[in-house]
């Protein structure tokens, strides 16, 4: 299975090198983003590797936080679905409007 996947609407669909890159090269990831320039802000997208250093479903999408009291707040999802409720959990914790 590659550790490459593009996006088919939402859903994340493995591809070889050269679909991913080419897909990549264009493609808008973002699945959220929420918060203000200079404040607290909090991005969720789609990272197209799969960062599952172990067992278990790819982990595909990341939230983050930057500023604030959890800068640098992180966590990883296998499904747009699972991000987009990751994001909602994220700007609760930033208190930052989804």
């Amino acid at each position: 299975m590659s550790d490459k996947s593009i996006l088919d609407g939402h859903k994340a669909v493995p591809a070889d090198l050269m679909t991913w890159a080419k897909w990549y090269e264009k493609a808008d990831r973002r699945v959220a983003k929420s918060g203000q320039q200079g404040k607290t802000r909090v991005s969720t997208v789609f990272l197209g590797l799969n960062h599952q250093w172990g067992e278990g479903p790819p982990l595909l999408f990341e939230t983050m936080i930057f500023g604030g009291e959890h800068d640098q707040y992180q966590e990883r999802y296998a499904t747009w679905d699972e991000a987009e409720q990751g994001h909602r959990k994220a700007c609760e914790l930033a208190g930052v409007t989804p």
